[in-house]
């Protein structure tokens, strides 16, 4: 069983000025993530901005947050597209960085159907022996995968794990009951960490982690030692902090507050918009005073 942890981040990608990735800030973003945390990290997801960034890239940054990682904790690389062939090369293409397994988004505009999502899914799987983890988003790709596709695709040995993001704890609640035990399922949507454990979840892949992930990982850990009320009232307390990170479209608010800690990752590349001096000065309101530094 690949054991993922129960607190993974969905890495932003650092940005320097001319639009290229900042390798150095990345380096200390991977290091402060883990040291803070972090269980896992996802990298070039849609919090790291994947449509901003070529293959070629991707592949760079695979290689590099890999070899940062060294082992301490699993790098899962975003290798999915709306494009069957190209996810298959490009995950064949990241199996050779180092990663330790790819998370594979919905098809996106071509609004395939079920069964052709399962056959998209299943030529992917069997192109690589790597793990793979399903993200289900449909938020973002207009098509959502069924709870029947995710159990039969979780018949397919590498097909380990899902990142739901759909928000349908029905349907994460079937899909847990009847996936192989060592089938993971992990919330995409930050507020719901604690929901989706209660019904059998593993955890979150989260944006909000990298403002807190110290407290999230807590949360976690409580909630699995049989202290529910304890676990309740850390989510309490952060849930304001998680809704102000996504006030705007996100990674610009994580960009910003990651930016106004001292990691400085840049701006959201376009079509995405970075925050304006009235969003960040209420999102600076929001952040506890103790993770904002004097040169953020």
């Amino acid at each position: 069983m690949m054991n993922f942890g129960q607190v993974l981040t969905a890495m932003v990608t650092p940005f320097d000025q001319n639009g290229g990735i900042d390798f150095n800030q990345t380096r200390t973003l991977i290091n402060y993530l883990i040291a803070n945390g972090s269980d896992g990290i996802v990298v070039a997801g849609t919090t790291g901005e994947s449509p901003a960034l070529s293959d070629s890239q991707k592949l760079e940054l695979f290689r590099f947050t890999a070899n940062i990682a060294d082992g301490r904790v699993p790098i899962i690389a975003g290798t999915g597209s709306n494009n069957t062939r190209a996810s298959i090369q490009l995950t064949q293409q990241a199996e050779q960085t180092g990663v330790d397994a790819i998370m594979l988004t919905t098809p996106y505009y071509n609004k395939p159907s079920q069964e052709g999502l399962y056959e998209h899914y299943k030529a992917i799987a069997h192109a690589t022996s790597l793990p793979v983890m399903l993200y289900n988003i449909p938020g973002r790709s207009a098509v959502a995968i069924a709870p029947e596709t995710i159990i039969r695709l979780s018949e397919i040995n590498n097909i380990v794990s899902v990142k739901e993001a759909s928000g349908d704890l029905d349907a994460m609640a079937e899909i847990i009951q009847k996936t192989p035990e060592d089938f993971t399922l992990y919330s995409g949507d930050d507020s719901l960490a604690l929901p989706v454990m209660a019904i059998g979840g593993n955890g979150v892949i989260s944006v909000a982690a990298h403002v807190l992930g110290n407290e999230m990982q807590e949360m976690a850990t409580q909630f699995k030692q049989g202290n529910v009320q304890e676990a309740a009232v850390i989510h309490q307390t952060i849930l304001p902090v998680m809704k102000a990170l996504f006030k705007q479209p996100s990674p610009s608010p994580v960009k910003a507050a990651l930016n106004m800690m001292g990691i400085h990752v840049g701006d959201a590349q376009l079509p995405m918009l970075p925050l304006t001096d009235d969003e960040k000065q209420q999102l600076r309101q929001m952040l506890p005073a103790t993770k904002i530094t004097e040169a953020g």
